[in-house]
């Protein structure tokens, strides 16, 4: 296990999948800008990390994934709209590197994931939750407001109804209204949560790694407009594929009637 942040961040590597812990218990695992930095470096080394098929986000204790931004900063950090500016340029990088990062990405949800939290499990390609799970985009108590970025996510994965109903109340809804509005694809019994995951990365990480890349890609490059999407990058990725010695092998156990022992190139 390698700490990052102060230990606020850790990451470890075992069998083909990266963990990413929050790791602030004390504090409901609240993000703190030290901890928004330590996310950048954990994703940086998991890229180009060629063990790493899949990655997992999980919170430290059962009490939260993550619980929204840490409140103790704001008087400094984020005391008016100048400094609100500063703030987002400093946090909003780890979202957007979440979102762009090539290797299938898993939310494991148990307890708070609120604002900040839920913005980083959004930014997730799979969200699986513990049944208690709690979550919510609190803003409007605070006084403050969430910015397009956050706020079209949001939108995209609930509607239009949903989003307003989450943003205006601030209220917190349980993992099972979240999974029924689509913010999270998976509800299961907290005792049941780590394991549900471990079956499910591992049946994603025992795929071809070029493969899932270019499918990621896809989506990613579906979900925009038709005039911006890039079709000669998804048409490289896929190239790339069925040149790979992992199209070879994938072909060969079809035939053997054998598990494919991919590689990666």
């Amino acid at each position: 296990m390698i700490e990052y942040a102060d230990g606020t961040m850790l990451s470890e590597i075992e069998e083909g999948v990266g963990l990413i812990t929050f790791n602030q218990p004390q504090k409901r695992n609240a993000m703190s800008i030290g901890m928004w930095g330590g996310l950048l470096q954990i994703l940086d080394a998991f890229e180009t990390d060629p063990r790493v098929r899949a990655v997992v986000l999980t919170g430290a204790g059962n009490r939260a994934f993550v619980s929204g931004a840490d409140v103790s900063e704001f008087a400094q950090s984020r005391s008016d709209a100048d400094a609100q500016r500063e703030y987002e340029r400093l946090t909003s990088r780890g979202c957007a590197r979440l979102a762009a990062f090539p290797k299938p990405t898993i939310a494991r949800i148990r307890g708070y994931c609120l604002g900040a939290g839920l913005d980083i499990a959004m930014q997730c390609d799979l969200r699986i939750a513990g049944i208690d799970s709690a979550f919510g985009m609190p803003g409007a108590s605070l006084g403050m407001a969430y910015g397009l970025d956050i706020v079209g996510k949001l939108v995209s994965l609930v509607g239009e109804a949903n989003a307003r109903m989450l943003l205006f109340t601030g209220s917190r809804i349980d993992g099972e209204e979240a999974q029924r509005i689509g913010l999270v694809h998976r509800v299961v019994e907290d005792e049941e949560l780590s394991e549900r995951v471990v079956d499910l990365v591992r049946l994603i990480a025992d795929n071809a790694p070029l493969s899932l890349s270019a499918m990621k890609l896809a989506v990613a490059e579906a979900t925009k407009e038709a005039t911006e999407r890039d079709r000669a990058r998804v048409e490289q990725a896929i190239d790339a594929c069925f040149d790979s010695e992992d199209y070879a092998e994938g072909r060969t156990a079809f035939l053997e009637k054998r598990p494919p022992r991919f590689r990666g190139r």
